[in-house]
């Protein structure tokens, strides 16, 4: 009988499969990384044929490890690293070319011609996201308009387009031998090519972007009782298992939080930094910055919905493009630290960053900025500054930009009836330090909340494939399964927090705009 729920986890750096029971709690686990590619400054890629490698062997080595039978598992759910863009033949299965990840900025000359042609307000009012190079239909247009013969491929049917919770999908559930070609609708609201009222790709923007529909997949529920497809027999789950769930990673994060109900916020600590706020049924335009996003749509298992859309709840989104991949950069880099966790030690040796503030702005700025033209910086440099202080100047920089997305959030939101923000849940890798987390009660001044479960992109997945299988009955049944590992409290003063925080602000316009023409 299944007893369990299980998730891929595809992240920018690598990939988990977790088990979990029906308390939430993790069974078996296995994680393995992927190479990131750098050819040109800028431009980041990932070989898609080498994620999809390594989703085969986690898979088999987690169920190895935990003893765990393909029976016993109701559903799986994807997660992903999203709007990193993936482009194969569905013939062959092969990748057309690398993957352009999120963070990649080839596609800034683009999104400026798109900007200064008029077109910022029908792409904002129609998807709920400014022109930028963070997302998929730009890097597909470059794709279409730079690989040679992949236009023609993609018209003659040759080759079709994903994010990489396509990819996975497509593959786990056959591949070439009749793989489901789908996404859902947090993914979908990625690409600046779906409509966020009618849940479909817009016909006005794929002709903008030049881009043909039939390489599209089909929007699907985040939870779907029709289900998306199943694995096969010979696959790396060994059996024939309901793959039924995907979301976004960080609206799976939300999911996974539990964040249900109108004015519920998490925070999610990764490779960036993801602040999601449900709005509700209610598509909330940003007048600060922001993004107005697909929070997770429902179908089945909770609920019989006629239409995807009354299954549908909203989110404000503020992406923060460098958070733990400044971390990483002082580890591979710079050689500063050998690893995430001497961070915590290293910052802890200082009394504070030594008068400096390090904006890691790599890709430009995302929210409240948009400033493709912004470029990483470090102010404030003396002699008196060493080692510890760049460390800790990293993970200010961290607390502070998620301060920069909770003012415009609480801004925006203040159209919605008890908005009031009074703690914040997290998640993610980083939640570990604790140093960071009371860093960020002291920066926002509002408790922080950490929960037993750390990996909750990768429980709101499995949630998700649960709830279309039965396994879960209802959101109240997962709402009884959050538990709270630790509450961080605000230590510092107020003029202590306005007052750095000022300096963030000065230091921050200093990276705006470096990059001329």
């Amino acid at each position: 009988m299944a007893q369990y729920a299980a998730a891929i986890d595809q992240g920018t750096t690598g990939t988990r499969f977790i088990v979990f029971d029906r308390q939430g709690q993790l069974v078996a686990s296995m994680y393995a990384e992927h190479a990131q590619i750098y050819p040109r400054p800028g431009w980041v890629e990932h070989d898609a044929g080498e994620i999809w490698t390594k989703t085969r062997r986690v898979i088999g080595g987690a169920m190895a490890d935990g003893g765990i039978r393909p029976q016993e598992i109701a559903g799986i759910g994807i997660t992903n690293q999203r709007e990193t863009t993936v482009v194969w033949d569905p013939t062959t299965g092969e990748a057309l070319c690398n993957a352009v990840v999120w963070q990649d900025t080839r596609t800034r000359g683009l999104c400026q011609q798109l900007i200064a042609d008029g077109l910022e307000t029908t792409f904002r009012e129609k998807t709920g996201l400014p022109i930028a190079t963070y997302f998929s239909g730009p890097k597909l247009k470059w794709l279409l308009d730079h690989v040679d013969g992949l236009r023609e491929k993609a018209i003659a049917g040759e080759a079709v387009f994903g994010n990489v919770d396509t990819w996975v999908i497509w593959n786990l559930t056959g591949g070439p031998r009749g793989g489901a070609h789908v996404t859902d609708v947090t993914n979908a609201s990625r690409t600046m090519l779906m409509n966020l009222r009618t849940l479909d790709w817009d016909e006005e923007l794929l002709e903008i972007l030049s881009i043909p529909r039939q390489m599209l997949p089909a929007i699907r529920p985040s939870s779907d009782s029709a289900f998306y497809g199943t694995t096969r027999a010979d696959g790396p789950v060994n059996g024939e298992v309901p793959v039924c769930g995907d979301l976004g990673d960080q609206q799976a994060a939300l999911f996974g939080q539990t964040c249900y109900d109108v004015g519920e916020a998490k925070n999610t600590y990764g490779t960036g930094c993801f602040m999601l706020l449900n709005t509700g049924s209610e598509l909330v335009p940003s007048e600060s910055g922001l993004l107005t996003t697909v929070a997770y749509g429902l179908s089945g298992g909770v609920a019989a919905l006629p239409s995807p859309s009354e299954g549908t709840v909203y989110a404000l989104e503020g992406s923060i493009a460098i958070t733990g991949a400044a971390v990483q950069w002082l580890r591979d880099n710079l050689g500063l630290i050998k690893d995430a966790a001497e961070t915590e030690r290293i910052a802890q040796s200082v009394e504070d960053a030594g008068g400096i503030y390090f904006v890691p702005a790599f890709s430009g700025l995302f929210a409240p900025y948009w400033d493709m033209d912004a470029r990483g910086v470090i102010v404030g440099l003396t002699r008196y500054v060493n080692r510890a202080h760049i460390v800790r100047a990293t993970l200010e920089a961290i607390c502070y930009q998620t301060r920069d997305v909770l003012e415009a959030m609480l801004a925006d939101a203040a159209s919605l009836t008890g908005i009031e923000l009074t703690a914040l849940k997290v998640d993610g890798g980083a939640t570990v330090n604790d140093f960071l987390m009371q860093l960020q009660a002291d920066v926002l001044g509002v408790p922080v909340i950490r929960p037993v479960i750390h990996e909750t992109t990768a429980l709101g997945a499995a949630y998700a494939a649960g709830l279309a299988t039965g396994l879960w009955s209802s959101l109240d049944e997962l709402r009884a399964n959050w538990r709270v590992d630790q509450v961080f409290e605000p230590q510092w003063d107020e003029d202590q927090r306005e007052t750095a925080y000022a300096g963030w602000k000065r230091a921050m316009e200093r990276s705006r705009e470096w990059v001329e023409g």
